[in-house]
Order: C-alpha cells, then structure tokens, then sequence
C-alpha cells in the first residue's frame, strides 16, 4: 500500500491530468456512472467549523475512496490552516487498501480550484479576461492559479476582494509572485459589476452578492456553500439567472446556492449538471448576454478522480526512473 505525505503528494502531482480526472468525473457523475451515497456532515459551531466525508467511486476505474475534510474558520488567526484532511483509497476489485493520501486538505482544495476553474471556462464569456475573487483564503489562490492554468492562451487579469484589507493584499501579492496579473478592490458593488467571472470563495451565512450589481454577460461561480446555513449569492440573483448549473443536484438544491430558488420560483429540473455541458449534452451559455451561475458543493468521485490521477502520475514517474 502507498503512503504518502503531502509534500511527496505535491511533488508528483500533474495538474492537467487531474484535471482530465475531475471532467470526466464530472461528465460521469450527470450520466450516473458513479456511486457517491450521501454526504456525512459534522458542524462544530462553536469552533466555526465542519468536518464533511465523502464516499465515491467512477464506474470502470481502478479505486474508490472515502475522505475526510475539515474547515475550521477561525484558525489562520491561530496561525494553522483553515482546512485538513485525508484520502483513503481502496481497490474497486479486490477490497485492498491502495493508498493513504496524507494530504492534510490539500487535494481537497486542489480538487475544489479545479472544478471551479472548469466551471468558470466552460460558461465565461467568450475571450473572457476580467475575473473577481470574492475571499482571501485558501480558494482564492487555487481557484485564481487553476483557472490561469487552464486557460494558458490568455492572461487573466484578477481582482482581490475580501472583508479584510490586508489579507486581500497578501492575496495578491502571493499571486503576483505566481506570475499571475491581480490587483485589489475594497467596492465589492464596483468589482462586481466590472467582472466577466466572478468566482466566491467565502464561508458566508448572508448573501454577498447582490442581484442588481451583476451585470448581463456575467458568469458566478460559486464554491463556499458547501454545508447547511451558507450562502453567498441573494436568492433574487439566483432566481433570475439565465442558466443554473451545479455538480450535482441533490446537494446543490439541499445545501447549496440553489436551496433556496425553488422559493424564488426555480424548478428543480431547470438546474443543468455541469457534466452534461462539459460533455456536450446541453449547450451551456446560449450567448454573451446571459447570466450563469455554476454553484458547486463537492462530489465525492472528484477526490476519486484526483487520488487516482496522483496514483496514476506517481506510477508515471516511478516507472521512468
């Protein structure tokens, strides 16, 4: 069995491997080829934080993984990171432990970048450039360094915007390093509404964005609601959007962004899967006046995906040495 610790994670991952894994996880999930049973959820609201497991496996492939997740929220300002966790994955043939991925949260926020990023460029606007990032953690950078990666062939240019003004500095400046184009904004109406993708990545309980600021050709990826009580977009706003897109319905409409348009007028089966756009069964954007919303709440088989795609790319190097 392989056992690996989360520098010897990140010294053999492939980034546009684990992003061919989480695509066809999620073309996989909207055709149901996958088993990925409900969500366990554990909130600790006393320490602001939550602790997910996930179960999930794609149909034909070699394992199936369960991982466990935390976010506890306040601990950057206890000098540790807001997110841990690890991947156990198991043969899908034989029952045999294959690997402890001892990432300490990192895939799952890896995995988490990645499929925003392929939201965001499966529904932007054609050519977009202008892309704000509501947040200042963790997900502000993977989402900001996925996306570029993606999208090699143009240059980004990312707005910072967060409650706190030094940390969206931080931000900024980490990703300038990076050799990413970022700046910073405090008028989240006027970064908003300048945005062609505007991807939120907070743990908010009260809407941030607001339906009139987002202007027609706007997409919004959203990625903080991830658990009951969160929320980042106004219930209006999802209302009137023109396209709702999720990775998966059930949770989505349970405890997601779209929980709570059904209220607002929504029917359930107006929210497209995301894997059904990627793979061509629905056309996605119609035009460059449409407003999208992708909101994505974590499957279990994208953790499948990205553990295999480090097993896969581990094995790669191993056998070239």
């Amino acid at each position: 069995m392989i056992d690996l610790n989360k520098s010897q994670i990140q010294d053999c991952f492939d980034l546009q491997t684990a992003a061919r894994a989480i695509e066809n996880a999620y073309i996989a999930s909207a055709e149901g080829r996958v088993q990925a049973p409900p969500v366990t959820y554990l909130g600790f609201e006393d320490a602001n934080g939550d602790c997910h497991v996930k179960t999930g496996h794609v149909q034909g492939t070699e394992g199936f993984v369960i991982k466990v997740a935390t976010g506890f929220y306040d601990n950057p300002a206890k000098g540790l990171p807001s997110s841990n966790g690890l991947n156990l994955m198991f043969s899908a043939t034989t029952g045999a432990p294959l690997a402890i991925l001892r990432d300490e949260g990192w895939l799952t926020d890896m995995r988490t970048g990645l499929g925003g990023a392929i939201a965001s460029r499966a529904l932007g606007v054609d050519g977009f450039k202008g892309v704000l990032i509501v947040g200042t953690g963790l997900q502000c950078r993977f989402q900001a360094r996925c996306l570029q990666a993606l999208i090699p062939e143009r240059k980004l240019s990312f707005t910072i915007c967060g409650r706190d003004a030094a940390k969206a500095e931080t931000a900024c400046a980490e990703l300038q390093g990076d050799g990413l184009s970022a700046n910073t904004a405090t008028d989240l109406e006027a970064a908003t509404r300048a945005a062609q993708v505007v991807i939120t990545t907070t743990p908010a309980k009260m809407p941030l964005i607001q339906r009139e600021w987002v202007t027609p050709g706007t997409h919004i990826t959203a990625v903080g609601a991830d658990s009951p009580g969160k929320q980042e977009l106004a219930t209006d706003l999802v209302a009137a959007a023109d396209l709702l897109v999720c990775d998966l319905a059930a949770q989505s409409l349970h405890h997601g962004e779209f929980a709570r348009a059904e209220a607002e007028g929504r029917r359930a089966d107006e929210v497209i899967a995301l894997g059904h756009i990627l793979s061509g069964a629905h056309p996605g954007r119609a035009d460059n006046k449409q407003i999208t919303i992708a909101d994505l709440t974590g499957l279990a088989v994208q953790d499948a995906a990205i553990s295999l795609a480090v097993l896969e790319a581990r094995n790669t190097e191993h056998s070239s040495n």
